[in-house]
């Protein structure tokens, strides 16, 4: 576990030297680079030691290749026949089925407890991390620091991030230096960003501490406390077949994963889908393309609920398929 028995941020951790980082990041990392001034003042203001905040970001480090990985997302520059296919393989597929074996009254108890169903909370761990596989081998504070102080178009919020990860070290404990995760600062299991640690990660087997980095049991309850608090629906559907029978406009299309049309006024307009829906439920409606060809769906309020966790309807739609890809095969096997 990742706990010192020290309760500074600095206690008991060797600093790493600094490196030079030409005209835009001073000799000593991140702690004198400009635009980490008014961070490391702001964290005084919030309790933090501003020598020590200094001191913590002298040694984080920028890393070219994350920025290099931000600019090109997979979610951006595939489509969906190429996207599924990373994740819908059969190796994949029997991780998730050997990992529901393994964890299987986890899986129930967050299922019973949070209402989310288990090959929900099995494909997110394997689509996110191959069931603990990859959970990303970037310091965070390097991660945070880097797409914080020198990515521009997002470090507001990596800033943002930063300052969570500051209050995460301080309330577990934790080497500042030794947390590792992906290029966006996602740590664990699940690959929770600082801010959803904080909020959502739980202690689920009762040890005290909630580790998601070793813990396959605390990721499961925090993965399934995550989508309960963004408005799970238990029982409900989370896509569906789309029947046209009219043209779609355009500007239907695409346009929201937050579903803003109720099936009945999509019906309306001539865009169907099986009878055993509430007319009231609302829907998004998508165009995915596969193989040279374009599929339609709906996204119901499940659907937008895993686009929460990863604002994607690429991501969404990965986890569904390998969520009923891995539940039918752990039922064939069960049977």
């Amino acid at each position: 576990m990742f706990r010192t028995k020290f309760s500074g941020l600095l206690a008991g951790v060797v600093l790493c030297s600094g490196l030079a980082w030409g005209t835009q990041v001073a000799a000593h990392g991140y702690g004198d680079h400009p635009a980490a001034q008014q961070f490391i003042a702001n964290m005084a203001k919030e309790g933090f030691d501003e020598a020590e905040v200094k001191t913590i970001l002298r040694s984080a480090e920028r890393q070219e290749s994350i920025l290099k990985a931000i600019s090109r997302p997979a979610e951006k520059r595939l489509n969906w026949g190429e996207y599924r296919n990373i994740f819908l393989r059969d190796a994949r597929i029997k991780q998730g089925v050997e990992f529901w074996h393994q964890y299987s009254a986890a899986l129930q108890r967050a299922e019973k407890e949070y209402g989310v169903p288990a090959h929900i909370i099995v494909a997110i761990i394997g689509v996110e991390t191959r069931y603990g596989r990859n959970m990303g081998s970037y310091r965070v504070i390097d991660a945070l620091s880097t797409l914080g102080f020198d990515y521009p178009p997002r470090g507001k919020f990596f800033q943002g991030q930063l300052k969570e990860y500051f209050y995460l070290l301080r309330e577990e404990k934790a080497d500042p230096f030794a947390l590792k995760g992906s290029y966006a600062g996602a740590m664990g299991y699940g690959q929770f960003i600082p801010s959803s640690f904080r909020s959502f990660a739980v202690d689920f087997d009762g040890d005290g501490k909630k580790d998601i980095w070793n813990n396959p049991v605390d990721a499961i309850g925090s993965v399934a406390n995550y989508f309960s608090a963004h408005g799970w629906k238990k029982g409900e559907a989370v896509r569906s077949n789309v029947v046209m029978q009219q043209m779609a406009d355009e500007a239907w299309i695409n346009s929201s994963l937050k579903p803003e049309v109720t099936l009945a006024e999509w019906a309306e307009r001539g865009i169907r889908t099986r009878k055993d829906l509430n007319l009231d439920s609302k829907a998004t409606l998508m165009r995915l393309e596969k193989d040279g060809e374009f599929q339609h769906w709906f996204g119901l309020h499940n659907f937008y609920v895993i686009t929460r966790y990863n604002h994607s309807r690429l991501y969404a739609m990965a986890v569904y398929e390998l969520g009923q890809a891995v539940a039918e095969k752990h039922k064939a096997n069960a049977g």
